[in-house]
């Protein structure tokens, strides 16, 4: 079965902004997330989304994949967003990739070009993104994680070099070391000298004389690590927290890529956020309102007394000061808000009735037909 469009499954145009296809992508992300939904599909609709997210998401492989559709996109290595760089083993271009269609037609010279430069060299690993979901007060207070992530690591039998321990890594005999290979052409223009990357050392310069047998020469193999990490108090829903150094290996003394993990926060029964404010909702009698009361409040933090001011509306919002959000990277904590509402009775016993009525009746506002404490 063909794959959907990425663009459908995020609901977005193809002219879409980075902005756009990462709003999108969270809110779908949150709707079918398999904590969350428990409905039939939901999981691989989940996948799906994560997949198209991954490359979207990405510069380089949302060009590739505009260009070849998911041919592009399965070109780069690395699953979970490592930018590797388009693989485009399965195009035949003549040998050496899309700067070599150019130097073929124009020659090494052209323009400047790099007919003497060498390919290979170190090569950062690429970046990777994650989803984790926390609890509303994981996030108001912070907390710790340990995660395992499977990704691309330095292979630890050829230590990186790609070739089998014990035997040499020579100079390629095609190339001279130089990575490149000149061709030169009679045309009825003249001669026209091409440049392409070695087909025999792929651009590095170098042969193994016995590939490694763990990585079979790729240098690098999948393997997990586990990952610990802090979550600052007072994160919110969607933030992302990058972990420097914690994605991909690179390649050839190349830099390690970089985690980034996006957080999920789960909704609170009891309360809500609003920035770095905590928001609840009360119910309150008549009497109350009327009269004024001082009541017990659940926060966050625990239960605190709250006085209600007597004469108070429906819809009144009540604050209690340092109950809220810490900010993060901050002392300061947001408040605790508390909207009211007068809960009126839909039922009264006869002799709450005989009450309201003598109540009117006191206020000035004898109710028609209807019998008062003075008659």
């Amino acid at each position: 079965m063909s794959k959907r469009d990425y663009y459908e499954i995020l609901g977005v145009a193809k002219a879409a902004s980075d902005d756009e296809i990462k709003k999108a992508y969270r809110k779908l992300s949150k709707q079918h997330h398999p904590d969350v939904n428990k409905e039939k599909g939901a999981e691989a609709k989940f996948k799906e989304i994560n997949e198209a997210y991954q490359v979207l998401s990405d510069k380089q492989k949302r060009t590739a994949y505009d260009q070849f559709g998911h041919a592009g996109a399965q070109g780069f290595n690395g699953a979970g967003g490592g930018a590797q760089g388009f693989d485009f083993s399965g195009f035949d271009f003549g040998g050496g990739g899309f700067g070599d269609i150019f130097e073929n037609f124009f020659g090494g010279g052209f323009g400047g070009g790099r007919s003497n430069s060498r390919t290979g060299g170190p090569r950062r690993g690429g970046d990777l993104e994650i989803q984790i979901n926390i609890s509303f007060e994981e996030a108001v207070f912070g907390t710790s994680k340990e995660l395992s992530i499977t990704k691309a690591a330095v292979c630890d039998h050829c230590k990186g070099n790609g070739a089998e321990p014990g035997t040499k890594i020579k100079e390629c005999a095609t190339c001279g070391g130089s990575g490149r290979v000149k061709r030169t052409q009679n045309t009825v223009l003249g001669q026209i000298v091409t440049s392409t990357t070695c087909p025999d050392c792929r651009g590095q310069g170098k042969i193994n004389e016995q590939d490694c047998t763990k990585c079979h020469g790729q240098k690098r193999v999948r393997a997990a690590e586990d990952i610990k990490f802090n979550i600052p108090a007072g994160v919110d829903d969607g933030s992302t927290i990058r972990l420097a150094g914690k994605g991909e290996a690179g390649v050839d003394g190349g830099s390690t890529g970089d985690l980034y993990v996006t957080i999920l926060v789960s909704p609170s029964k009891q309360f809500k956020r609003q920035g770095y404010d905590i928001v609840s909702d009360l119910k309150i009698s008549v009497p109350q309102a009327v009269l004024g009361d001082e009541i017990e409040i659940k926060t966050i933090y625990g239960d605190v007394q709250m006085k209600v001011p007597a004469g108070i509306e429906s819809g009144k919002v009540l604050r209690i000061k340092d109950k809220g959000v810490q900010k993060v990277n901050s002392t300061q904590k947001g408040d605790h808000l508390v909207r009211i509402t007068v809960d009126i009775p839909k039922k009264l016993s006869k002799a709450e009735k005989e009450l309201y009525e003598n109540l009117a009746e006191l206020g000035g506002k004898k109710l028609k037909g209807k019998k008062g404490l003075f008659g």
